[in-house]
């Protein structure tokens, strides 16, 4: 998130949250740092990023608006194809955060970066549709049990986009992808190849409008 200027970066809501939770946010400068050693993989809008602590969106918020860079460099000249990319570039975003105020802070603060890049009103269905998005990308839970706040399984969706404005669903829980990094690849990669890859559930293919419903 913006500081500002010559002002220092808070790093702490308060002693009895870090005392509670080990709540210490990480500052910009060592974010970027950080992000520059994946440099390719930040502008890649494809690539899909997972962070287990996300807090408020410190390293999340980043990595999005490397990709709407990317998707501007891309795909500026075509407004139907800038705006599909963007919400796709949302799509790639994830999130597993323990506390509830930080997990609604970190939505609402990726959403701003996304609604800013297309100039969104508040009531635009773009805006509703990245809501949507996001309400299944950034997950309240416990990243070391693989449980959200109900204590059930977490699972992600893999988005992807089909082209013409359809984009498909496909649901996986947290446990089978972090079994799956274990052997080789990356998230959601190569699921087909053994039978606990297989989604929990597929969607038919969707519209932005049928996203934002």
């Amino acid at each position: 998130m913006a500081t500002a200027p010559n002002r220092p970066e808070s790093l702490v809501r308060s002693k009895q949250r870090v005392a509670d939770h080990g709540e210490v946010f990480t500052p910009s400068w060592l974010v970027n740092d950080m992000l520059d050693l994946v440099k390719d993989e930040t502008e890649r809008i494809d690539s899909r990023f997972l962070e287990p602590a996300c807090g408020s969106g410190n390293f999340l918020v980043p990595v999005l608006e490397r990709k709407l860079a990317a998707v501007q460099a891309r795909h500026g000249r075509s407004d139907f194809e800038r705006r599909h990319y963007a919400l796709f570039a949302l799509m790639c975003v994830y999130g597993i955060e323990l506390l509830a105020d930080n997990a609604a802070e970190c939505r609402e603060n990726l959403l701003e970066t996304f609604s800013r890049f297309l100039k969104l009103e508040p009531d635009d269905v773009w805006r509703r549709a990245a809501s949507a998005v996001l309400a299944v990308n950034i997950v309240q839970g416990d990243a070391l049990k693989m449980t959200n706040a109900s204590g059930e399984p977490i699972t992600f969706p893999e988005w992807g986009y089909l082209g013409r404005g359809k984009y498909q669903r496909r649901d996986f829980g947290y446990s089978n992808l972090t079994e799956r990094a274990s052997f080789q690849g990356t998230l959601f990669d190569a699921f087909e190849e053994h039978e606990i890859f297989i989604p929990a559930r597929t969607y038919p293919p969707m519209s932005m409008q049928e996203l934002a419903a």
